[in-house]
């Protein structure tokens, strides 16, 4: 399979919008990527394709379905919260269907005009405007970071977010445990967690989900897996199956925000400008 078997991004105008109907008028980005790929019937090695693994750990579809909400956010079907919740503008929700080729045109002219106004060349836009320090973390993560910093990093997030008693135990492995720790639930709750960490480029598989589930069986209340990477759909599914012991995932996007959020070598100096600290990831 080869990117021209995913559908392009005006193909995907109407499923994105389909999808969010489906789901209700609103959806964040993983629900709309799901969605769209169901009731698309797209098989999971296409859904699965990866854009350009060295620079971030989007797919093909997700990379496209960017596109798609950029082009249907300037046409003013949707808008998307500071969350990253995608909404269906209130007065727009009768709208089941959009004309493609009017949205492209109406659009690559709102971008052309914005572009001569700034001065700057005719070139296309960048959908979102946060790729540029996400694809900057994703290097530094997957290239940068040696395992071990990788491992630390981990530790530290998870300090910052709540847990205690954090310990890593292990280096990273199929099957492996890389540590574990304790998160408390309003002072009240505690649940014992053993977490995997993998600075992956591509997708963790549902065996990767498996052996890990394996390995923290008798040994904790719940597991939890964060990558640079991506999982594929078949291991979310793995993740979640029933009568399984839950694992909870947190991919490369998800760990980019957390980083953001917590001020963990990212920094927003000015609303829209982020800032990643190479030299502060060198140090952990």
């Amino acid at each position: 399979m080869d990117k021209s078997s995913v559908p392009k991004y005006h193909e995907l105008l109407n499923p994105l919008l389909s999808a969010l109907h489906e789901l209700g008028g609103s959806g964040t980005t993983s629900e709309i990527y799901e969605t769209v790929a169901q009731q698309s019937d797209l098989p999971d090695e296409v859904a699965e394709i990866p854009h350009n693994p060295e620079k971030s750990n989007q797919t093909e579809l997700e990379y496209r379905l960017a596109w798609a909400r950029t082009y249907l956010k300037k046409y003013g079907i949707i808008n998307n919260s500071e969350r990253g919740v995608w909404v269906i503008e209130p007065e727009k929700r009768d709208i089941k269907t959009v004309d493609e080729d009017d949205v492209v045109q109406t659009v690559r002219e709102q971008m052309r005009q914005e572009r001569e106004e700034r001065g700057e060349k005719d070139e296309d836009d960048v959908p979102e405007q946060d790729e540029t320090w996400r694809t900057q973390l994703h290097r530094v993560l997957t290239q940068r970071l040696s395992p071990d910093a990788f491992e630390r990093l981990t530790k530290r997030l998870l300090r910052e977010s709540g847990f205690i008693q954090v310990e890593v135990t292990g280096r990273s492995g199929d099957g492996g445990v890389d540590g574990n720790g304790i998160i408390q639930i309003n002072g009240f709750l505690s649940f014992h967690v053993v977490f995997q960490c993998k600075r992956y480029q591509g997708s963790v598989s549902a065996s990767a989900i498996r052996d890990f589930r394996g390995a923290m069986v008798g040994r904790a209340d719940k597991g939890l897996m964060i990558t640079t990477g991506s999982f594929t759909r078949s291991a979310i599914r793995e993740a979640t199956r029933d009568g399984a012991p839950p694992i909870d995932l947190v991919d490369g996007d998800e760990l980019a925000e957390k980083l953001k959020e917590l001020d963990l070598g990212v920094e927003t100096e000015l609303v829209e400008q982020v800032h990643v600290d190479e030299e502060w990831f060198e140090q952990i």
